[in-house]
């Protein structure tokens, strides 16, 4: 505890969660598999195994962090410590823009060398990637609901900006104000996207002549592009959310208010990749609609 710090590099107590978190996530994962395609003798479709790796994963989550908020008020938190705390938030959206990274390669492989693999001697390799979009297969317009959506989640830019301003000098109702207005334009974003891919299904985007959500590459990665930057929006808002329920309470200062911040840091990154996203999968390589089939 803070009594006990007595030098800047202060190792806090022992905790269990590291390996009560491991064996959760390695439970989730078997879990997964055994959902998806059967293991160790249980059948496919089997998906307790699964959700009860995810409720330990989710417990621990919640247990550890709360663990670090209780360092923090007691002082533990060393300006050394901050800093290290600092460095593993940057090297995590690091880690978190190397996984986006990937799904924009496939996407830009795609887009710019798919007359290279049309001339693949394999009928369907040189099928799917003949043209680009997929011949076809109608894309999702730019500048309807897409657009919307950049537009919420620039203006949430500024005003978690807003927030942190106004925490950093000391006005606890502006950072509440600013906090609130981005949780909902957070859960806006979010209920868009829910609508926009409703709406994908109902009028058969990416569905090709067969009726049937069958476009390929393109709408794999189109999906898993979105759909993992909606999955961060969530846990983005679930964070700041925790914030201001944490500055309701009194919690932040000023000076110590890395929690915040660190909320702040993440939210900036996935406005960031959402702007790469609406460029060049909505705009730049998606406006084009492909023949009928």
């Amino acid at each position: 505890m803070a009594a006990g710090v007595k030098h800047d590099y202060h190792l806090v107590n022992p905790s269990p969660w590291p390996l009560i978190g491991s064996i959760s996530a390695v439970a989730m994962a078997m879990g997964g598999v055994a959902w998806m395609k059967g293991l160790f003798g249980l059948p496919a479709h089997t998906s307790w195994l699964f959700f009860a790796g995810l409720a330990g994963v989710l417990f621990t989550m919640i247990v550890w962090w709360r663990d670090v908020v209780i360092e923090a008020n007691e002082g533990d938190h060393t300006p050394v410590v901050s800093i290290g705390l600092r460095y593993g938030m940057i090297l995590f959206i690091a880690s978190e823009v190397m996984f986006f990274v990937a799904w924009f390669w496939i996407f830009f492989e795609m887009a710019l060398f798919h007359h290279v693999r049309a001339a693949s001697s394999i009928d369907d390799v040189r099928a799917a990637w003949a043209t680009w979009p997929p011949k076809g297969v109608e894309t999702v317009p730019a500048f309807q609901l897409p657009l919307v959506n950049t537009l919420t989640l620039l203006l949430s830019g500024t005003t978690v900006t807003w927030a942190h301003h106004a925490l950093q000098t000391g006005d606890r109702k502006g950072a509440k104000i600013g906090l609130f207005l981005t949780i909902c334009l957070g859960v806006l974003f979010t209920s868009i996207q829910a609508y926009e891919y409703n709406h994908i299904l109902e009028h058969k985007y990416f569905f090709g002549g067969e009726g049937q959500a069958n476009s390929g590459l393109y709408g794999s990665s189109f999906f898993m592009a979105t759909g993992f930057h909606g999955f961060h929006v969530l846990i983005g808002t679930i964070f700041l959310t925790v914030c201001l329920a944490r500055l309701l309470a009194g919690g932040f200062t000023p000076q110590k208010h890395f929690g915040f911040e660190a909320a702040a840091w993440y939210w900036h990154f996935v406005d960031v990749v959402w702007l790469f996203l609406f460029a060049f999968i909505y705009v730049i390589f998606g406006t084009h609609v492909g023949s009928p089939g």
